[in-house]
């Protein structure tokens, strides 16, 4: 896998993951800042570093199995593997413009 279709296949997995929502908050989890990681090897794999607004999320289980099967149904993803990581911690920092801005933050 070249360079160039790294890049492009990461970008696609960046707009599929701006598709799902932690249903509690009105804001996808990519411009939330929970993804820390996206790693597109050169056998088209993908491994994700991601975490949660809290440990205790109630919807932790639904919104990992989201990301993984949305991730793993892409054209040209031969598999996708989410880990689910607690440092660094999220905070509200890592939010991009975005998200602040529909959350009213500016």
């Amino acid at each position: 896998m070249t360079q160039e279709e790294k890049s492009s296949l990461e970008q696609r997995i960046v707009d599929v993951l701006k598709t799902v929502y932690d249903p509690e908050i009105p804001v996808n989890i990519y411009d939330l800042g929970l993804i820390y990681k996206i790693d597109v090897k050169d056998d088209a794999s993908v491994d994700i570093d991601m975490t949660y607004t809290a440990p205790t999320c109630p919807a932790a289980d639904f919104i990992l199995e989201d990301v993984r099967q949305k991730v793993d149904s892409l054209k040209g993803v031969t598999s996708a593997m989410v880990n689910l990581v607690f440092e660094p911690a999220w905070d509200q920092t890592m939010l991009s413009d975005e998200a602040k801005l529909e959350l009213g933050m500016f």
